[in-house]
């Protein structure tokens, strides 16, 4: 991208006065992080005693979690607000980042016992030395791109092809830009400057490429949610979503991710926060109402835009580490030059959710929703 193009975005962050105020919730800090209003918790760390059921101690109670601010995360939303983390006897509070980045560095710095990190940056992470292990999911498909209405005026249907010509915000190293990348080449259509081709302008974080859609220089952006749902409330139009592509379905999207050492060190603790995730996840299912306002605490927009994004069926939040799913994008970001091949079975953890989920199906063996995920966990492996 040119210059001009470069200076022309600089100054209208300077002058933007949407600064998407509907998902700042959070109160910042000065480390880069916040606290979500609802994230510090009460909890006494003598609720321990609560996972008599699992016949062990739990290693340490007090457990940080780091997610963005995304409808993608609502797993850890729902099991702090509904007291799952309480009933396994842990002490959670959530914080808020604004990049894959920044949450690797809290697990590497020891400040974040587990983070909710996109599958694509938790990849890059793992290939050049991070030692950081994927232990779980929390959400499938979920994400897309938005374009300035004038673009398809007039249009009834358009593809990726509409992009073509067009200056397209995006996030290094993230789902969303390898997805991009995946459906260009299998268009044929390179990236670059020129009618016949899309250029990719990437920002440090999802936030600020959607910010910068307010400039006339940029004509399209990626989004994660809830940002598709928001872009479409204030009349920008969908390119396409992740999850009605043939190429994209079903794929695993952010991860549980903490440091390897940490997983060896604290078994016992880690098995209690993926019971509280799972437990979570069974209340999404049988409690939508709930579970949006839950949502709402932490994702503050309007109750439809987070009812679309969580149950019309464009994303799902399940716990299953779907290692499969995982490893098929490894391979695929490899081949598109984003990283190195390596030996990820060394940085991926599913017995953490395996136990957990066995731990809950023992205690509830009728149960419709785990038995569910269980079979989902022994196809997808």
């Amino acid at each position: 991208m040119n210059t001009k193009i470069k200076t022309r975005i600089a100054a209208a962050f300077f002058a933007a006065t949407l600064s998407l105020t509907a998902l700042a919730g959070c109160n910042t800090t000065d480390g880069g992080a916040s606290s979500s209003a609802a994230g510090t918790s009460s909890g006494d760390n003598s609720s321990a005693a609560s996972t008599a059921s699992q016949g062990a101690e739990l290693e340490k109670t007090s457990f940080n979690l780091g997610h963005l601010n995304s409808t993608a995360h609502l797993l850890g939303f729902v099991a702090k607000e509904e007291g799952y983390f309480d009933d396994e006897g842990l002490d959670v509070t959530l914080t808020l980042f604004s990049s894959a980045a920044e949450l690797a560095s809290g697990l590497e710095s020891e400040k974040l016992d587990v983070a909710f990190i996109g599958s694509v940056p938790s990849i890059t992470f793992q290939s050049q030395g991070h030692d950081l292990t994927i232990f779980g999911g929390a959400m499938t498909n979920g994400h897309g791109y938005v374009i300035k209405p004038e673009y398809v005026e007039g249009l009834d249907k358009w593809d990726i092809s509409i992009l073509k010509g067009r200056n397209v915000a995006s996030v290094k190293n993230s789902v969303q830009d390898a997805e991009l990348q995946i459906l260009l080449k299998d268009k044929g259509i390179e990236i670059g400057e020129g009618e016949d081709k899309v250029n990719i302008v990437y920002f440090d974080s999802q936030k600020d490429a959607y910010n910068a859609l307010q400039n006339d220089t940029i004509d399209a952006v990626s989004a994660y949610s809830p940002y598709t749902s928001l872009a479409e409330s204030q009349g920008y139009k969908i390119v396409y979503r992740c999850s009605e592509e043939p190429l994209l379905k079903n794929q695993p999207c952010c991860r549980q991710v903490a440091a390897t050492a940490a997983l060896s060190k604290y078994p016992n603790s880690y098995n209690a926060f993926e019971r509280a995730l799972i437990k979570a996840y069974k209340f999404t299912q049988e409690n939508k109402e709930q579970t949006v306002k839950d949502v709402k605490k932490y994702i503050d927009i309007d109750e439809e835009l987070i009812n679309t994004e969580v149950y019309g069926g464009y994303g799902t939040s399940v716990p299953d580490p779907d290692k499969q799913g995982t490893v098929a994008l490894k391979d695929s970001v490899v081949k598109l030059g984003y990283t190195d091949d390596y030996d990820i079975d060394k940085l991926y953890n599913t017995d953490i959710y395996k136990n957990a989920l066995a731990s809950l199906i023992e205690e509830n063996p009728d149960d419709t929703v785990y038995s569910g995920l269980q079979k989902h966990f022994d196809e997808f492996e």
